[in-house]
C-alpha cells in the first residue's frame, strides 16, 4: 500500500512531469519500481491527475470559460456558430472521442500489459525520436484560432489516445501531432493541455471509486499526492509554456532517450523486474 512518504513523491513526480513531454505515468511507475515499492497502479496514476488537470483549469481559466459559455450560447444562438471559442468547444469534444473509445477497449490492458516496464523504456525512446524529428520538421506556423478543424482535432485525439501507454506522455504524443501538422509550438501545446480536460477529468472520477478498496491505495495519501501535483503543477505548466516559446524540444528528447535506455539495461541485466511491484 502506499504511505505518506510516497504519497509526497509521487505527487510531486506528477506535479513536475504531467506538463513535460516525458510521460507522468511512466515516472511514477518506473519510480515506484526501482525504488521497490508497489505499483500504485493505474487507478492511483489517473486520480493524482485531477490535481494537475486542476492547475491547468486554474491557468486557462478565461479560455476555458470563454469556450463553455460560448459554445453553450451558441447551441441556440446560430451567429455564435462560427465565433472560434465555439468551434473549439466541438474540436476538444471531438478530439476526445480516440482516447474515449480506446481507453474502454484496453481498460484491462492499461492496468496490467501496458505498465510492463519493458514496453515503458521502448516507448519513452520511439516517441521521443518521433518528437525530435517532428520538431526539426515543424515549421511553427499555424494557430489553434484560424486553422484547427475536426480532422486536425482527430488526428489530435489519436495522438493523445497513444498516451493510454506510459511512456508515450500525453502532452508529447498531442504536441508531436500538432508539430506534424504545423502548428505552432506554444499552440500545439495549449490545445493538448485544453484536450487532455475531459479524458484527465473522466478517469480521475472513474477511477475515484477503486480508491480505497481493499487492492487500492488509500484515501489519505492519494488526496495528499494530489494536492501537490496541483501546486507542483501549476508552477510546472507556467514554465513549460514560456520556455517552448524560445526553445525546441531537444533537452527532453535526450532525456527521454536516456531514460528508456536505463530502464530497457536495467531489467536487462536483471536489476529490474520488468512487472516489478504489481
Amino acid at each position: 500500500m502506499i504511505g505518506w512518504f510516497e504519497a509526497v513523491v509521487l505527487g510531486l513526480l506528477q506535479g513536475l512531469t504531467e506538463f513535460l513531454p516525458i510521460s507522468s505515468s511512466a515516472h511514477i511507475r518506473v519510480v515506484s519500481a526501482f525504488l521497490g515499492w508497489e505499483d500504485p497502479g493505474a487507478a492511483f496514476t489517473a486520480v493524482i491527475q485531477l490535481g494537475t488537470e486542476a492547475a491547468v483549469l486554474i491557468y486557462f481559466r478565461k479560455d476555458i470559460w470563454e469556450i463553455i459559455s460560448t459554445w453553450t450560447r451558441a447551441l441556440w444562438t446560430p451567429a455564435l456558430r462560427t465565433h472560434h471559442a465555439a468551434r473549439m468547444g466541438w474540436y476538444v469534444i471531438v478530439g476526445t472521442l480516440p482516447i474515449l473509445v480506446l481507453g474502454l477497449l484496453f481498460e484491462e490492458k492499461i492496468d496490467t500489459i501496458f505498465r510492463d516496464l519493458r514496453l515503458i523504456g521502448t516507448t519513452l525512446i520511439v516517441f521521443g525520436l518521433v518528437l525530435w524529428l517532428a520538431d526539426r520538421k515543424a515549421r511553427d506556423k499555424l494557430t489553434l484560432e484560424r486553422h484547427l478543424s475536426f480532422t486536425h482535432s482527430i488526428v489530435y485525439g489519436l495522438a493523445q489516445s497513444l498516451a493510454l501507454i506510459p511512456g508515450v506522455s500525453r502532452s508529447g504524443g498531442t504536441i508531436t501531432a500538432g508539430l506534424l501538422l504545423d502548428y505552432r509550438r506554444e499552440e500545439a501545446a495549449k490545445y493538448s493541455f485544453l484536450l487532455a480536460i475531459p479524458a484527465v477529468l473522466g478517469a480521475g472520477v472513474l477511477k475515484l471509486f477503486d480508491i480505497g478498496g481493499e487492492q487500492a491505495p488509500a484515501w489519505g495519501p492519494t488526496i495528499l499526492a494530489t494536492v501537490i501535483s496541483f501546486a507542483v503543477g501549476y508552477a510546472a505548466v507556467s514554465w513549460f509554456l514560456k520556455y517552448i516559446s524560445t526553445h525546441r524540444f531537444t533537452g527532453f528528447v535526450i532525456y527521454r532517450v536516456v531514460l528508456g535506455v536505463a530502464i530497457i539495461a536495467l531489467v536487462s541485466l536483471g536489476v529490474l523486474d520488468p512487472s516489478a511491484g504489481q
